[in-house]
């Protein structure tokens, strides 16, 4: 994903008016030849379909491999996205896979509980926030037939290699419910333009090979129903981290998305930098429900466990004191840079929802607010406990 020449952005870095929608279009007005991606069975709306021909091509380990490159290719340099029709041979396992995440859902309506969305409006849609370690307790056994999937394994694998870590978000699209924003994912995609910004351009190219996204089908889903909306190639598109927040470029996408009806059982999985969103549900009685898979490389990882809760307690009083002092912002900001978790994630968004933006407030952000107004170390400490419960999951 190189950028395109007409970039005008500073050495290393972009800027909003590098986002240049004939750039755009330059990259993906463009199709999908099905004779570059020989175990894909055909091309469906520029999407590769793959089928009877992947199940015939991993049979051996160099048969896997070979199929591995095709589909990491398909990812990163051909149109985004792949779909596995019958990815999951036995519905059956979906079946109780549903059922498992229909009483989760069940028992948060009749808790009063209301779940957030990163890009469509909390509520309209029902979601399972952190469902892959309470769908393992409740019922391991489903679990373990459902995740014993081999597709899941074998894109995962092509994308992130081994040591890879599974997300899991149940989200039903109701009857009515609303399509969502284009916008990129995780993870410079659940940040603001000015946040994106921020980062130097290897990092927008690194972010999206940290992280494979992918849906499960857990019913019909004719186009009637809202299928994810996408826009093939799009990935390419080096600012897109930047792009997809101006209004030209949504307008762009909502003038010539595509969507591909699913079946039961069928899977899709894509590079979070392709343009997407949830489609509107307009069928008069289908609960448009899928599993959103977000599967994670291992490398995203510190070296060393470190405690940074007890480091932002420590420090709190003697940045109050440099404060008072009269020192510099940049020096208090590096502190608490070097010091506190300077990212939302992981986190559990049952408890800790993205209200007011794409993600919810970082530890480094709540110490920075706690050392701006003043608080007292008690207050500090009161917080810090709040959000680190917060964090912690509750299968």
């Amino acid at each position: 994903m190189t950028a395109p020449a007409t970039l005008r952005t500073a050495p290393g870095w972009f800027a909003a008016e590098d986002c240049r929608l004939e750039d755009f279009r330059a990259v993906v007005e463009t199709t999908t030849d099905l004779a570059e991606y020989p175990c894909a069975d055909e091309v469906r709306e520029n999407v590769l379909v793959y089928g009877s021909r992947l199940r015939d091509s991993v049979a051996t380990p160099a048969g896997r491999r070979d199929v591995q490159a095709e589909l990491a290719r398909a990812l990163a340099d051909g149109p985004g996205i792949v779909v596995f029709a019958g990815a999951f041979p036995d519905t059956g396992v979906v079946d109780q896979a549903t059922a498992v995440f229909q009483a989760m859902i069940d028992e948060q309506k009749a808790a009063g509980v209301v779940g957030g969305d990163h890009f469509a409006t909390p509520g309209a849609n029902d979601r399972v926030w952190g469902a892959l370690d309470k769908f393992a307790v409740r019922d391991p056994e489903a679990f373990a037939a459902y995740y014993g999937n081999d597709v899941i394994a074998l894109v995962s694998e092509a994308w992130l290699g081994r040591g890879y870590q599974v997300t899991s978000q149940v989200n039903v699209v109701n009857p009515g419910g609303q399509a969502q924003v284009a916008h990129r994912d995780y993870h410079l995609g659940f940040m603001s333009e000015e946040q994106a910004l921020a980062y130097p351009v290897h990092v927008h190219r690194l972010s999206p090979v940290m992280t494979l996204q992918g849906a499960v089908a857990h019913c019909d889903m004719p186009v009637e129903t809202g299928p994810t909306m996408y826009l093939p190639h799009s990935q390419k598109y080096a600012p897109g981290y930047v792009a997809f927040h101006r209004p030209e470029f949504t307008a762009y996408f909502d003038e010539h998305f595509v969507q591909l009806p699913l079946r039961k059982g069928d899977a899709a999985f894509f590079n979070p930098a392709l343009f997407h969103g949830a489609g509107t549900n307009r069928s008069a009685g289908v609960r448009r429900m899928a599993n959103l898979l977000q599967v994670s490389s291992a490398f995203g990882r510190a070296m060393e466990a470190v405690d940074r809760t007890a480091m932002s307690r420590a420090l709190h009083p003697v940045l109050l004191a440099q404060k008072a002092a009269g020192a510099d912002e940049r020096t208090l900001r590096n502190v608490v840079a070097a010091s506190a978790e300077g990212y939302a994630f992981p986190t559990n968004l049952d408890r800790d929802q993205p209200l007011g933006g794409l993600a919810p407030e970082t530890q480094a952000e709540l110490v920075w607010r706690a050392l701006q107004e003043d608080w007292s170390p008690e207050a500090l400490d009161a917080e810090l406990t709040a959000q680190a419960e917060r964090h912690t999951s509750a299968p």
